[in-house]
């Protein structure tokens, strides 16, 4: 396998590039915007292909190239299903693999830093790359992003420290110039989460950091969340779609989205699927006539069960939470999806009715 670790210098952060000497089809890990015309020459001089960009997490110092990639190069954006990053073509769970190649990568959710964060790991365990959850003699930092010391360590010792002992690490950044580790070496030596420290120890450790917030947090989540291309308020939006089933306008971001006068019309043997919280749905906003109440995190498992030719409208307090509801059955197969587009924000602003009834979504 071709493997190459590449280096940011202004936040620290490595990408990694893993392709397939004979087919030349090739993943990139946690690539930095500003890089993105380094590692596409890379890319070019070495004669790969670029299948997908992969995300160990949504980012807080850097903003991601994956959108932009995919624009140019066709790849397809990875992001964990717990990300909240709707914009990403592959909405990653635990155990999914993605292959380039003959090679495969396992994705393992390791929460802790985040909510989403994921280590990527070679079928055969030689190699993992983790991201901000395992540094190099450190972790990352629990003070933020859904951030939790007890999931972080839980994710360590159980997802982690359990891959071979000599499985080489490969870690989102350092400080120090180190490049890489092992299991066995965090094991022994990782002065927060080696050494046989208990969970009390570590998450007195981790309250006790007080670090300051990265300088780019404000900008870099929310492109983070866009597969680091802009807003869809700043962009044109795209050509109208039209399908057999509604007239579809998809986001910068791959949303496809139906607006509220149509949605209006009722029309026949249509789902509406809510995916708020169960609070939300009988709140203050209401929810729509006929909607079905089936909350995000229940989704995915929820989904699997339905007939993929059904036709769905999928509806949220504002929009993003539906869309990242469009992704998931979109990859799930489904082939008549649609967000809509403002959610209950913009259906109660045009007047639309709303009704008070619950009702559920087998």
């Amino acid at each position: 396998m071709l493997f190459r670790q590449l280096f940011d210098p202004e936040t620290s952060t490595y990408t990694y590039l893993l392709a397939d000497e004979e087919t030349r089809e090739a993943v990139l890990i946690d690539s930095v915007r500003e890089q993105m015309a380094r590692d596409a020459t890379l890319l070019d001089e070495l004669g790969l292909t670029l299948r997908y960009t992969l995300e160990t997490h949504v980012h807080a110092d850097h903003v991601t190239a994956s959108g932009l990639f995919r624009q140019k190069r066709g790849s397809k954006s990875v992001v964990s299903a717990l990300g909240g990053a709707s914009c990403a073509d592959i909405q990653i769970n635990d155990g999914d693999s993605i292959q380039f190649g003959k090679y495969a990568i396992e994705a393992r959710t390791t929460p802790g830093h985040t909510s989403g964060c994921v280590t990527y790991v070679l079928a055969d365990q030689s190699m993992a790359f983790t991201g901000d959850t395992l540094l190099i003699r450190g972790c990352g930092r629990t003070d933020f992003q859904q951030g939790d010391p007890s999931q972080l360590y839980d994710s360590v010792h159980d997802k982690i420290f359990t891959l071979r002992d000599d499985c080489r690490l490969y870690p989102g950044h350092d400080y120090k110039g180190r490049t890489v580790t092992t299991v066995n070496e965090e094991r022994l030596y990782n002065p927060r989460l080696g050494g046989g420290k208990t969970k009390a120890e570590f998450i007195t450790i981790m309250e006790n950091l007080n670090l300051r917030m990265p300088q780019r947090i404000d900008e870099a989540v929310p492109a983070n969340l866009e597969c680091g291309l802009p807003s869809d308020a700043e962009r044109p939006a795209s050509p109208v779609e039209i399908g057999s089933w509604a007239p579809i306008r998809r986001t910068v971001s791959g949303v496809p989205e139906v607006d509220t006068t149509w949605l209006k019309g009722k029309p026949e043997a249509l789902r509406i699927v809510d995916v708020r919280s169960a609070e939300e749905f009988n709140g203050e906003l209401g929810h729509i006539e006929g909607a079905e109440l089936v909350p995000l995190p229940e989704f995915p498992t929820r989904a699997a069960q339905w007939k993929r030719d059904d036709r769905y409208v999928l509806v949220c307090r504002s929009g993003g939470r539906s869309g990242k509801a469009a992704h998931i059955l979109e990859n799930l197969g489904f082939s008549h999806v649609a967000s809509l587009k403002g959610g209950m924000l913009q259906w109660r602003g045009e007047g639309m009715d709303v009704a008070a009834a619950a009702q559920g979504c087998g």
